[in-house]
């Protein structure tokens, strides 16, 4: 479970820069086509944040859809994994979103 990893990581960020005041809140984006599954993330915070200035913080994850545009035809396609085709059957497309795992911001307590 890489998740694992990646929460450590976003503790550590976060933490770094509340630098030693209490964090209330956490949010993140995901990109769906980011392979990284929200709920793993929900499911490691908790245990990762225990004995740190993020402990009892929630995590808010907002899901980021897949976007691209078609090099071919110049339409907007939503894309639902990475092998989508474009309308026109075009698969020359240029991702814009979905591949995103932002640390977007934090809340902390007042002093």
């Amino acid at each position: 479970m890489h998740e694992m990893g990646i929460t450590r990581n976003i503790v550590s960020i976060v933490a770094e820069h509340a630098k030693s005041q209490k964090v209330r809140r956490v949010r993140l984006e995901v990109g769906k086509l980011s392979a990284v599954m929200p709920d793993a993330l929900l499911f490691c915070f908790d245990v990762v944040a225990k004995g740190t200035v993020l402990e009892g913080a929630v995590l808010e994850i907002v899901e980021v859809v897949g976007r691209a545009k078609c090099r071919k035809c110049h339409a907007d396609v939503e894309l639902h994994d990475l092998v989508t085709a474009c309308k026109c059957g075009s698969r020359d497309l240029q991702r814009l979103s979905g591949e995103e795992l932002n640390i977007k911001e934090m809340e902390l307590e007042a002093a």
